[in-house]
């Protein structure tokens, strides 16, 4: 018995506490995973511009849009924004000092001044959809929307609501970079340069060229951000709102509709429509459906059926209903949605189909996609401009925002 050992209990300070290793082993690659995607989003928002084909199709499909609203409304203008409106300069000056809005077709009661506004309009406009000075342009179009929207406010609907809220998110974008006079412009100006080098900056002009990019191009993202975000809370708040009311839930909200008087462009066309009830329950709880989930479909390969059943929505509102603003505004705000390599794949296929038919033949020695996809390439590289550049990727570098928005 006096022999015997006892036996000692295992010691605990050189061994780790289980739970605590796991942790440790488990919030390592937690926190490097936070991490880069932190990277990945900073990286996203400053280096290089997105949805460059998705800002020139918004510019300018709001360009041509406003221009042929202001055509149409030429033999009432006088009465809608005129002098001769019954909703007087007076008046709007008055509900202006109320709302905090103003209209430079306000400042004078002239009738010339009027009318030389109303041409300035039509220009403005055209070339914003052309994309000359693309920069200003969008400044000046922001101005004339703003003027002619606040001038006769109580005759607006939701249309132009929609394109004054996107005519001052575009000043934001660099909407000329693609399919417009300025990307013609530099792209001819490249092309004269052949492989001449460019003139060596000082370190300090080289910062702040390299700062005003990046600037340009982190306002552009988040202004395409914003436009993305707008319309996804449009549609959102729409499909709530129609839930809360009876006629969509029974599926006969489209029903009244097409009875109204008001929005009968064709009452021959809209009361063959109202004949097939199911058709209109099916169409009304498909509206429904669309617009709640619109914003939960935008990540995935869902989003295109969805978006081309929205586009059947609007084509159908135009027609039945008599609202071609609205719908072609909504139509155009659908357009940020589909990437750049969708608006690539489009000259393509336009060239293969004219191919096909023999109404298009290629140039001698012309590269594939010259003509519609601009040369890209970091200034101060050699053959920057003559590299190959896939279709299907957009990567412009952020350091010709700044020189091809002037």
């Amino acid at each position: 018995m006096g022999s015997e050992q006892i036996p000692q209990p295992p010691s605990t300070a050189a061994t780790p506490h289980p739970p605590a290793a796991q942790e440790a082993s488990v919030a390592g690659p937690a926190r490097q995973w936070f991490l880069d995607r932190i990277g990945a989003l900073w990286a996203l928002l400053t280096e290089r511009p997105v949805s460059l084909y998705a800002a020139s199709v918004l510019r300018i499909g709001y360009g041509l849009l406003y221009l042929v609203f202001l055509l149409r409304e030429f033999p009432h203008r006088d009465e809608i924004w005129g002098p001769g409106s019954p909703w007087t300069p007076a008046l709007a000056q008055q509900l202006f000092d109320q709302t905090g809005w103003n209209s430079i077709l306000t400042l004078s009661d002239s009738r010339a001044y009027f009318e030389l506004c109303y041409v300035l309009a039509l220009v403005t406009s055209a070339l914003f959809m052309l994309g000359w000075r693309t920069r200003a342009m969008s400044v000046l179009f922001a101005v004339v929307v703003a003027s002619f929207h606040a001038r006769s406010i109580f005759m607006t609907d939701g249309g132009d609501n929609l394109i004054l809220l996107m005519a001052l998110y575009l000043v934001l974008t660099a909407c000329g970079r693609r399919w417009s006079l300025d990307a013609r412009r530099n792209r001819l100006k490249a092309a004269r340069a052949g492989d001449t080098p460019e003139p060596v900056k000082s370190f300090s002009a080289q910062q702040l060229a390299d700062a005003r990019a990046t600037l340009t191009t982190v306002v552009h993202n988040c202004g395409i951000l914003v436009i993305a975000a707008q319309v996804c809370f449009l549609y959102g708040s729409a499909g709530l709102y129609k839930i809360q009311g009876t006629t969509w839930g029974n599926g006969t909200a489209l029903h009244y509709a097409l009875h109204l008087e008001l929005f009968q462009p064709w009452p021959a066309l809209s009361h063959l429509v109202a004949e097939y009830p199911m058709v209109i329950a099916i169409a009304s709880y498909v509206t429904v459906l669309l617009q709640v989930a619109f914003p939960f479909v935008l990540f995935g390969k869902l989003k295109y059926p969805v978006l081309a059943v929205l586009l059947g929505m609007h084509v159908g509102i135009a027609v039945l209903l008599g609202l071609p603003l609205f719908s072609g505004a909504m139509i155009v705000a659908d357009a940020v949605f589909l990437p750049d390599r969708f608006y690539t794949f489009l000259p393509r296929l336009w060239r293969r189909a004219g191919q096909r038919t023999g109404m298009w033949r290629p140039a001698p020695n012309q590269a594939a996609g010259s003509g519609f996809v601009p040369p890209q390439g970091r200034p101060g590289v050699p053959s920057s401009t003559h590299r190959a550049v896939p279709a299907q990727k957009d990567t412009a570098p952020a350091t010709g925002l700044a020189s091809e928005q002037s």
